[in-house]
């Protein structure tokens, strides 16, 4: 089951000292396979998304993402790009890039989209109840996804528990991603 964390300005701060500081705590913990920065607030986020890429390789995360923008991701030097379900027209501009593309998605049809525009894997969300992300899917609608999906799914959405990452491991997810977990 692979592991991957997803940043929160609420936790990891706007500024290099605090993300760095939280980042490496965090780091401390637990080892994800997968690193993403996401911030949407920040003026800043070019330079803490290096800082962030940074941190991520000194701590031995094998794959390390940037929120949203292709271009900051390949000129910061990450791996991939994470796509919001709104951006699928963003996914082979990536992938010329040479970056490994997730693609944020919440229905089947979104998740079969991503698939078919040549994305690597998709989070699928909530599976599990999430502060201000809706009804949660449930484990039968996330094994429905994995069923049809021919790439890697990372189940999203209220996962905060060893119990939690095992059933949907059971269900034959790809991996979980999470903010709260890894706080």
């Amino acid at each position: 089951m692979k592991s991957y964390l997803i940043t929160d300005p609420l936790f990891y701060g706007h500024s290099v000292e605090t993300l760095t500081d939280r980042l490496k705590g965090v780091l401390d913990r637990h080892t994800p396979d997968y690193a993403l920065f996401r911030d949407k607030e920040t003026p800043f986020y070019p330079e803490l998304a290096r800082v962030f890429i940074d941190t991520c390789r000194e701590n031995k995360v094998p794959h390390v993402l940037v929120h949203g923008d292709a271009l900051i991701a390949y000129q910061a030097g990450a791996d991939g790009v994470h796509l919001t379900s709104h951006q699928f027209t963003e996914i082979g501009h990536a992938k010329s890039r040479g970056l490994y593309v997730v693609v944020s998605t919440h229905t089947h049809m979104e998740a079969l989209m991503a698939q078919g525009l040549g994305a690597d894997a998709v989070t699928y969300s909530p599976i599990f109840a999430s502060p201000h992300k809706g009804e949660p899917k449930g484990l039968e609608d996330l094994k429905a996804i994995v069923d049809k999906m021919e790439i890697p799914i990372f189940a999203l959405g209220g996962i905060l528990s060893q119990e939690q990452i095992n059933e949907v491991e059971a269900v034959g997810a790809y991996g979980f991603a999470s903010i709260r977990y890894f706080i």
